[in-house]
């Protein structure tokens, strides 16, 4: 999937599940739960035990998009999209990063936490910037920042709530990114993995 096929996908879905987790074999149960509840396009962190081996899993299925997470070198790029990744999320604006996604044909979202970066990460050609931590700043802040820079296509995590999700994106937002609020740690822990995929229902239909 070529980026901007990528960024018009978001743009219809409007959320990503993002899945971040030490417990190695609940990784793939916990995606799957999410996807149950809908999520069609999901995010392992390269910083989850096998998260190369979930993402190689995940990206046979025909109903997902799959992508990797904290990325944070060009190696980790190569690595990720050899597994089959088509997306590569950052915590950072890191240009030979972006470069390198761009080469590899697949969609860069860096992070990024001010106007500047943002407009950095759009210059170095990142499709997408996505807003991280997005729970220090909000969709007010994002409504100011895309006054005077309309271009940019903002996609916040780590803040992303249910409660401030639609707020989000009435502010401008592209998409929103669910991480802990849709994988709570506990039901992890615990393997409640139904309540992931009802925690999923609930937030998707927030942004209907």
């Amino acid at each position: 999937m070529q980026p901007e096929a990528f960024v018009n996908l978001l743009g219809r879905l409007r959320a990503t599940a993002i899945l971040r987790t030490s417990i190695e074999d609940a990784a793939a149960p916990a995606m799957d739960a999410a996807i149950r509840g809908g999520f069609r396009i999901v995010e392992f962190t390269l910083n989850t035990p096998g998260a190369l081996e979930r993402i190689v899993e995940f990206s046979r299925r025909d109903d997902v998009i799959v992508g990797a997470g904290t990325v944070l070198t060009v190696a980790d790029a190569r690595a990720a999209v050899r597994a089959g990744a088509r997306f590569l999320v950052s915590p950072v604006v890191d240009v030979e990063v972006i470069e390198e996604a761009a080469e590899l044909g697949v969609c860069a979202i860096p992070g990024c936490h001010s106007p500047t970066e943002l407009l950095l990460a759009h210059r170095a050609g990142a499709p997408l910037q996505k807003l991280f931590p997005a729970l220090a700043l909000g969709p007010d802040w994002v409504r100011a920042c895309l006054a005077p820079l309309p271009f940019l296509r903002i996609v916040p995590t780590n803040g992303v709530t249910a409660e401030n999700a639609r707020a989000f994106l009435d502010a401008g937002c592209l998409a929103v990114g669910f991480g802990a609020p849709l994988f709570a740690a506990s039901d992890l822990a615990e393997r409640r993995f139904e309540r992931i995929a009802e925690r999923a229902r609930a937030l998707l239909a927030r942004l209907a």
